[in-house]
């Protein structure tokens, strides 16, 4: 019996007393549960349930009345945590965190925690930092310094939080996107996570915070620059974070990520690290040649130990880069960037605007079904609100409803542009949500795109760019080989043009004024697309 179970064993062995804050439920439907006077006994319920415990309650679900496990279905428990999270609002309190576990051929038994007080609304200077850098350059190991507080042991220890799967651990290189946060007291002071493995650490951060810092942690391997890219362009980011390690200066992979973070018009922070492996004079060093890699493209390096980092947090734009030295070892600049992430203004809140969120990631919870995750581009969303999910490699939109949201695992009931959050959908299989695909309002009135015009501006190609030519555009969180068309033709290196677009396999929801990066091999560029109607040819989407 795992620990987790001996939890649901200990509640069941403990019942359900009349003074006690454990009550069990076999399942909770809307037809009969949410009948107005069935409501307010079951509310009235819950609340001495909530006061009996100290404003905590646990509610014991797919069990009898004298706790004999029944089971339920996936669909019925999923519905039985709606009627539960209703019933909870109309108490004033909110579900803090459930566990399911299987129940035979039965179904499902889980546990619903349930706090006092209203869901968690995130606050509205949260601000989301996408990370870059080379290989081994010490990026992974300085956020997961930033968000323990703690010293790293000069092997990587602090990064083993923020790697996700365990080859990547073992390999000690990240092949995804990895996610990290931690926030900021009233007065200003860091709140750290213990333990960041544990997602109810991850919760408290996010509760107790009145400042929020969210981290987009990308890979710095070459193989993996796709998905590099995929981090830095679909995540609707405030700032990036370039890490330049000491001992090894600007490589290639570094100029490259630069050119990624410039091109989408990212003010960005360089952070030299690993400065304590190497003589003062060798930092000297490789801080004049990032000085020129940014003079070279335009940008004016401000170095913080010249200037103030009030200064820094003042002056940082698209044109001005501070730099700053830090060891995640022996805690060099780690205070100065904890108060220039504690005053940077948000920057990509777009509150006003409908609903739009492009899926990153989709996973299956026992209990609740399918998650997609990302990092809303506009408005807001409820729990509760229905949704346009697509397009399917059809072109249409299917129909779904956020059934719940969490970010950083805790849950919240609705959540702003900006945030990185995961939702649960009702009436869609997670097989059938792909990264690429956007969330919309219901009433929204959606297109699928297979072909669009865009100006580009070619950075980089060994000849000339002529029709067929045939990139990837990353464009939001879609990866997709495209055909280009350009006008008049060819378009050459250093070339700005206009080209016609045709995503290769399937259509995906696409909006004017979108910026976006292409790539194959050696060749890149950036492009603003400038039309999403064009009479371009189509091929039938493959499923």
């Amino acid at each position: 019996m795992s620990a987790d179970r001996a939890a649901l064993e200990q509640a069941l062995a403990h019942g359900e007393k009349e003074d006690g804050h454990i009550e069990f439920k076999e399942r909770l439907t809307r037809t009969l549960h949410l009948e107005d006077g069935r409501k307010e006994s079951l509310v009235a319920q819950l609340r001495h349930r909530v006061l009996s415990g100290d404003g905590e309650a646990t509610y014991v679900v797919g069990v009898t009345d004298d706790g004999g496990i029944a089971g339920i279905s996936q669909d019925a428990f999923s519905e039985t945590m709606d009627v539960l999270s209703l019933l909870a609002e109309e108490a004033d309190a909110h579900i803090d965190d459930v566990e399911t576990w299987a129940a035979g051929d039965s179904g499902l038994v889980g546990m619903a925690t349930i706090r006092e007080g209203a869901m968690l609304e995130a606050d509205d200077g949260h601000i989301v930092i996408g990370t870059a850098g080379h290989v081994d350059h010490g990026k992974s190991t300085l956020v997961g310094s930033l968000v323990t507080g703690e010293a790293d042991d000069g092997n990587g220890a602090t990064r083993g939080f923020l790697d996700v799967q365990p080859h990547e651990v073992e390999r000690g290189l990240s092949a995804d996107l990895s996610y990290a946060v931690y926030g900021f007291d009233e007065a200003g002071e860091p709140i750290h996570m213990d333990n960041p493995h544990r997602k109810s650490d991850r919760a408290r951060v996010v509760e107790e915070s009145n400042r929020l810092v969210s981290f987009v942690d990308t890979v710095g391997h070459e193989p993996w620059l796709r998905t590099t890219i995929r981090g830095l362009v679909g995540q609707k980011l405030d700032y990036g974070l370039l890490a330049i390690a000491a001992d090894d200066g600007p490589t290639k992979t570094t100029r490259e990520h630069l050119g990624i973070l410039l091109a989408t018009d990212l003010p960005t922070i360089v952070t030299i690290t690993k400065v304590d492996t190497v003589s003062d004079e060798r930092v000297a060093e490789v801080e004049k040649a990032v000085e020129s890699m940014l003079r070279d493209v335009q940008r004016s390096p401000l170095r913080t130990d010249r200037y103030s980092i009030e200064t820094a947090a003042e002056e940082l734009s698209e044109t001005v880069v501070p730099i700053i030295r830090t060891s995640a070892v022996r805690g060099d600049g780690m205070d100065d960037l904890d108060r220039l992430f504690g005053q940077l203004p948000k920057r990509t809140s777009d509150d006003h605007g409908e609903f739009r969120m492009y899926i990153d990631r989709t996973y299956n919870v026992t209990g609740v079904g399918a998650v997609a995750s990302g990092t809303i581009n506009a408005g807001h969303v409820e729990a509760g609100d229905e949704l346009l999910l697509g397009p399917m490699p059809d072109g249409s939109f299917r129909e779904v409803e956020a059934r719940s949201i969490e970010m950083h695992y805790h849950r919240v009931d609705a959540a702003k542009a900006g945030r990185i959050v995961g939702i649960a959908l009702k009436g869609v299989d997670e097989a059938e949500i792909k990264r690429g695909m956007a969330l919309l309002p219901r009433h929204a009135e959606p297109t699928a795109t297979r072909s669009f015009a865009a100006e580009v501006m070619v950075l980089n190609h060994p000849t000339r760019i002529r029709e067929g030519y045939e990139p990837v555009v990353h464009l939001e969180t879609l990866s997709e080989t495209a055909i280009f068309r350009p006008e008049g033709g060819k378009l050459l290196p250093g070339d700005t043009g206009m080209t016609d677009i045709e995503f290769k396999f399937r259509p995906y929801f696409i909006e004017e004024g979108q910026r976006f990066v292409f790539r194959e091999g050696a060749s890149k560029g950036v492009g603003t697309v400038v039309s999403t109607d064009t009479d371009g040819p189509s091929t039938p989407a493959d499923d």
